[in-house]
């Protein structure tokens, strides 16, 4: 990732920070205005938004390092701990609110001026229903793991109030105050279903997944389009680590190619790839034709095969 862009995830995950407090204000405000245990569990979601926001601060301003002798690839993948700690955090959040909604099962009681409580969720609702597209958009485009987990947790959130309101709207209306607590047990199994997947998404980048079929396909397609005056393209690794994706692969060439001729053609390659991929690192181990093959021999679809 350049300099510009992590300036960028860096700026959008410190204003995650205020943005997540005023939220928690509003819908702690809900709760205190209605008394409703359900709000009281949005609420307690939102606790743990702040907790991430702080995290995913610190750990994408420390993966913005540049390499040094000690981490020669890179700081990148410090961003997949932040993921993975805020899935931690939903699944302890989950189990805060069935704490607090367990027992008012057995003791329901509708909520106090219903109409405001929800009016000063909603406003929370909304804000965070904006915050998440934008750094869901952004970890996507920047390739940045915190973003991105960080905008799927908040739309989480997003969905939980939405389904307070619906449940809230319910149980004023009907009489049955059982719903509000119900409700919240509800929440709490979308929650953990949500930092389940966070997780899930976190592990894979820490166990250097391959990158999604569609990317390798384009890499395939970049890599056969220009390796005129090769013979043959074998072992093609990819993984991903935070915003970087790393390439290595072996290229045959003919036994009587001089070593500047079968650099040109890397060459070519390398700035192929990184027209699909710009943060691409990439490492080519040449061979000659009359090396016997080592790796698996790669399939490339698209343009002209090398």
């Amino acid at each position: 990732m350049d300099a510009v862009n992590a300036a960028r995830v860096r700026r959008l995950a410190f204003w995650g920070i205020p943005l997540s407090i005023g939220v928690l204000g509003l819908k702690l405000l809900a709760w205190w205005v209605t008394g409703s245990v359900a709000l009281l569990s949005d609420g307690l979601e939102s606790i743990v938004n702040v907790v991430a926001a702080v995290i995913a601060f610190v750990v994408v301003s420390y993966a913005a390092k540049p390499a040094d002798a000690s981490h020669p690839f890179g700081h990148h993948k410090a961003e997949y701990f932040s993921a993975v700690i805020e899935g931690v955090l939903i699944v302890v959040a989950a189990l805060m609110i069935v704490y607090e909604a367990a027992p008012a099962v057995f003791d329901p009681k509708l909520p106090e001026a219903p109409l405001l409580g929800l009016a000063i969720n909603a406003v929370a609702g909304v804000i965070n229903a904006v915050w998440a597209s934008v750094l869901m958009r952004a970890g996507k485009a920047l390739r940045s793991p915190a973003l991105e987990a960080d905008g799927h947790h908040i739309l989480s959130d997003v969905v939980t109030s939405g389904g307070v309101l619906i449940g809230l709207a319910l149980a004023f209306l009907t009489g049955y105050a059982v719903l509000d607590p119900l409700l919240a047990v509800l929440v709490a199994c979308n929650i953990l279903m949500q930092g389940s997947k966070v997780i899930s998404r976190s592990v894979d980048g820490l166990m250097d997944r391959a990158v999604p079929e569609d990317e390798e396909a384009a890499i395939k397609a970049a890599i056969a389009a220009h390796a005129a005056g090769s013979l043959g393209v074998h072992d093609l690794k990819t993984r991903q680590g935070g915003s970087v994706i790393f390439i290595d692969f072996h290229l045959v060439v003919p036994a009587e190619m001089t070593v500047g001729a079968a650099h040109e053609i890397c060459d070519r390659i390398e700035d192929a790839i990184r027209a699909v991929h710009a943060t691409a690192k990439i490492a080519i181990h040449v061979e000659p034709e009359s090396e016997e093959a080592h790796g698996v021999r790669v399939k490339l679809t698209g343009g002209r095969k090398p």
